[in-house]
């Protein structure tokens, strides 16, 4: 299920943003991308992402900016570096005055401007308003989600209706109704060993009772109508039904794929292929349901 949240926050100077994306995916998959320095709030994100999302690839960014700096500190080993260059180019260059302390301070990297660092109170206090924030975004992304599934809940059901009509189409059909395929099996064969000497009249009832029993499509056509009695009882549970809704597509393929495979009738093997459609389209949706 797809999905979009995003927070902003902030203390003082320091700002920041929660982010976080939702695309579709057969499991669960979660991605963090943290600030250096904020690396031990993971567990907590995972921990809060998977308690709101159950399926799907999410991706959770915090962004910090603005943080302000309270102090300059002298790089020494740089600074060292550019006297000891100097020294190496007295002399060689005429005319060149001795460089001035403002000068060799304006090389880049010899002053760097440093953080102060936040006592354990500050820190704990940033800690639980980013936590408190993130658990805001996230909400957010679950409506959001919820929302989307709504709408998928509603077209999966109008699938479920369309295999039902196929289905009960199928099950009216003549070629479906095992007495109809008896008879025009028999039919069939008298035709072929007419005038045929030594053909036993019961042997051929016994070999068209074994035909018409393996063409027989009660079985899938029941086999379908409890999966569909599944499958709408699990979208009537509601809750993170994805997985199983997924399960069941494959077994509503399994019956249509046998329906055909049985078929000698051309009416009965439109239905199994219609079928086939709805299904494939049926699971398309399922597949973006968490």
């Amino acid at each position: 299920m797809t999905g979009f949240a995003r927070v902003e926050g902030g203390e003082g100077e320091t700002r920041w943003i929660w982010e976080a994306r939702s695309v579709n995916g057969r499991g669960l998959e979660l991605r963090c991308r943290l600030p250096g320095g904020m690396e031990s709030l993971e567990t907590e994100v995972r921990q809060a992402a998977s308690e709101r999302c159950r399926r799907g690839n999410v991706s959770i960014t915090l962004t910090v900016s603005g943080a302000p700096s309270t102090g300059v500190r002298i790089n020494r080993d740089i600074l060292d570096r550019v006297i000891g260059l100097v020294g190496e180019l007295e002399g060689k260059v005429k005319g060149a005055a001795p460089p001035r302390l403002d000068g060799l301070l304006a090389v880049r990297g010899v002053i760097e401007l440093v953080e102060e660092p936040l006592d354990e109170a500050m820190r704990e206090r940033r800690r639980t308003r980013l936590l408190a924030e993130l658990a805001v975004m996230l909400d957010e992304l679950a409506a959001m989600r919820r929302r989307e599934g709504a709408k998928l809940v509603a077209l999966a059901l109008g699938h479920l209706d369309e295999i039902e009509r196929l289905r009960g189409a199928a099950a009216s059909c003549a070629a479906a109704r095992p007495e109809a395929l008896k008879a025009r099996l028999l039919k069939q064969i008298q035709a072929l060993t007419e005038g045929l000497p030594g053909v036993s009249e019961e042997r051929l009832a016994q070999e068209a009772a074994i035909i018409v029993a393996r063409g027989d499509v009660r079985e899938e056509l029941d086999r379908l109508a409890a999966h569909q009695g599944e499958a709408r009882s699990l979208i009537a549970a509601g809750g993170a039904v994805g997985r199983k809704l997924d399960f069941l597509c494959q077994e509503f393929n399994r019956e249509a794929n046998t329906l055909c495979s049985k078929s000698s009738d051309v009416e009965l093997t439109n239905l199994g292929l219609g079928l086939k459609a709805a299904i494939d389209q049926l699971r398309e949706q399922i597949q973006n349901i968490e």
